[in-house]
């Protein structure tokens, strides 16, 4: 890294915590307590310990990972900033006018689709976003757009007004197993951010980001941000099962020579 090199903050997205919750307990009323778990709270929190700069939760109008509160929560505990992910729809704004996230990236949504593929379409919404940049600006959150890393794209975005835009990496992501491919959408990506910096936008980016192609992508000109998730999940699972599968069997071994005997 070059003297004086900016180091991407990172945002760690902890929806798939609550994914895992939710395949157990989707019918239960409480979101965390007693039996209810993982809590995202509380993965946000260990991500703030260890370093995390942010923590990105998208509240779904399917509500099919977080829930409203978890959101609420977050909001009330977090000490470092809450970037909220959500569809551009009046039902979503008015979340944002009572939370007030520090950040808000408006992202689009599809019921059908497992995790958000593509960037906004700007081109059919234009009155419509610029008018929800402007409120989001005006409740004290800063707001962004993820889009596809296109100059055409990102000339729109500075037009509407937007501050801020998160590029999709996903493309990248997909193709970094092939040289050519993935050079290809290197460039790709090198040319929107530095499009987007010479308008004066803020450069973020996400989406299929892991520990392989990080090498590449901290790298991206410009870059301020990071939004991870399923990749740093992914690893929690593989790097703690030893842990958590050696204090199961402990607690198998202390109770059933002591049966009904509870934890103190």
């Amino acid at each position: 890294m070059e003297e004086g090199a900016r180091i991407p903050r990172l945002g760690v997205n902890i929806d798939h915590s609550a994914t895992l919750r939710q395949a157990r307990y989707r019918d239960e009323e409480r979101t965390c307590g007693t039996f209810v778990e993982p809590d995202p709270v509380l993965v946000a929190q260990l991500a703030e310990r260890a370093g995390a700069d942010g923590i990105t939760v998208h509240l779904r109008e399917d509500r099919r990972h977080i829930q409203e509160r978890d959101v609420e929560r977050l909001a009330e505990s977090l000490a470092t900033p809450l970037n909220l992910e959500m569809a551009a729809t009046e039902g979503m704004l008015a979340w944002a006018r009572r939370l007030r996230p520090a950040q808000v990236c408006l992202v689009p949504e599809n019921r059908r689709e497992v995790t958000t593929e593509g960037g906004l379409d700007l081109r059919g919404q234009r009155e419509r976003m610029a008018s929800l940049l402007a409120e989001l600006r005006a409740l004290g959150s800063v707001p962004s757009l993820f889009l596809d890393p296109e100059p055409e794209i990102l000339d729109l975005a500075a037009h509407l007004g937007a501050p801020v835009v998160e590029l999709h990496t996903g493309a990248l992501a997909r193709a970094f197993p092939d040289p050519s491919r993935r050079e290809a959408e290197w460039e790709r990506l090198v040319r929107a951010a530095t499009h987007a910096h010479t308008l004066g936008i803020t450069v973020h980016a996400g989406h299929g980001v892991n520990y392989q192609n990080i090498a590449r992508i901290a790298g991206l000109p410009h870059l301020v941000e990071l939004n991870i998730g399923h990749s740093i999940l992914s690893r929690a699972l593989t790097t703690g099962i030893e842990e958590a599968v050696r204090t199961m069997r402990e607690q198998i071994r202390a109770y059933a020579t002591a049966p009904g005997t509870l934890p103190s």
